[in-house]
């Protein structure tokens, strides 16, 4: 669901740049007084788990399209809404400089859509409500599923309002809604599924980190250490190995683009437009997830010239999921340093 340049007006973008950077502000002032040293490389790691599984999308049956996982209630759950909105940024930061996943002008919409309506909206007033203080983990499945819908139809919305009212495509409402909501909700139910059983492994390893519903304590040192050994396996196995096995089908956004218009992409022509692409060019070192040293064998060009291979077995993804992994891993267990610090100063 990450949205392109081409869908919003340079207004827009500018606008949703503003409050992302207005609510990544706000967070690192929230999490300050709260935060634990012990959290830094668990944002590390989980925002570096999350990258790799973005890269995994799973097909929709009998829909042509494909999906994946969002992560932002998974990593609200575990960090706190705060970590969890941070951590989400960095993801989609690194995704949208180095990756050409997402458009620059357009980061700001995809902080909104994946980052603040399942750490603000969904998580607080749909998750929090559901597990309690006490929770089992029936009810941590329970709130988590709904909440997962919940946040997602939200970003899915978003995306159609951002579009609506940047007024440079031709997508009419209504039928950009129809097929966006429905896809969105297929998709929140795989991805709920996904963060169930990733939630329901650490339970049962790493329950210290449930062991405070409210965040503010540190997790238990053992606890903290399954869940970064954990996680760093799942990373590694998940961008070297897993992401092999991606569906070459359309993601939800692109699949309802082109149902809506008919068209497999929208063009826009304006010259920010036009700059924020050459920008992007430019910095962009692993476009399409792929690393130059060992060619483009990217399934999505594969799949315009000739039916591609499956799993699509590649080094050059393989590479690329490796050091997009290491490089979140880095900014965000930087920024969950940075908000140690930050707790410090304030403390003294």
């Amino acid at each position: 669901m990450h949205m392109a340049d081409a869908l919003i007006s340079p207004a827009v973008g500018g606008a949703l740049w503003s409050a992302g950077a207005a609510l990544t502000y706000y967070s690192a002032k929230k999490i300050g007084p709260e935060f634990h040293a012990q959290k830094a490389p668990l944002m590390g790691v989980l925002g570096a788990f999350v990258f790799a599984a973005q890269m995994i999308n799973f097909a929709i049956p009998g829909t042509g399209s494909s999906g994946h996982l969002g992560g932002g209630m998974l990593l609200s759950v575990l960090l706190g809404p705060y970590a969890g909105f941070l951590t989400m940024a960095s993801i989609l930061t690194i995704q949208a400089l180095l990756f050409a996943d997402g458009g620059l002008l357009a980061l700001g919409c995809n902080i909104i859509n994946l980052a603040f309506f399942p750490c603000f909206i969904a998580y607080p007033l749909i998750y929090r409500k559901v597990v309690g203080d006490n929770p089992s983990q029936l009810r941590l499945t329970i709130g988590l599923t709904i909440a997962t819908v919940v946040g997602l139809q939200f970003g899915a919305l978003g995306v159609v309002v951002e579009t609506m009212s940047s007024g440079i495509s031709e997508l009419p409402f209504q039928t950009f809604a129809m097929f966006m909501l429905p896809i969105h909700l297929a998709i929140a139910l795989v991805e709920a599924a996904v963060s169930a059983a990733v939630l329901g492994y650490l339970w049962k390893e790493a329950p210290g980190l449930f062991a405070v519903r409210t965040h503010t304590n540190a997790p238990a040192t053992s606890s903290l250490r399954r869940a970064v050994i954990a996680g760093a396996i799942a990373t590694m196995l998940t961008a070297g190995m897993l992401s092999w096995f991606a569906s070459t089908n359309p993601d939800g956004l692109e699949w309802a683009i082109q149902k809506t218009s008919g068209k497999e992409e929208v063009e826009a022509s304006s010259r920010i437009h036009e700059l924020a692409a050459s920008w992007q060019g430019k910095i962009a070192l692993f476009p399409d997830y792929q690393v130059a040293l060992f060619g483009s064998t990217n399934a999505k060009e594969s799949k315009r010239e000739e039916a591609p291979s499956w799993p699509a077995v590649s080094e050059g993804t393989s590479a690329a999921g490796l050091i997009g992994s290491t490089l979140t891993l880095l900014l965000a267990g930087a920024v969950g340093a940075g908000c140690h610090i930050l707790a410090k100063r304030n403390v003294s």
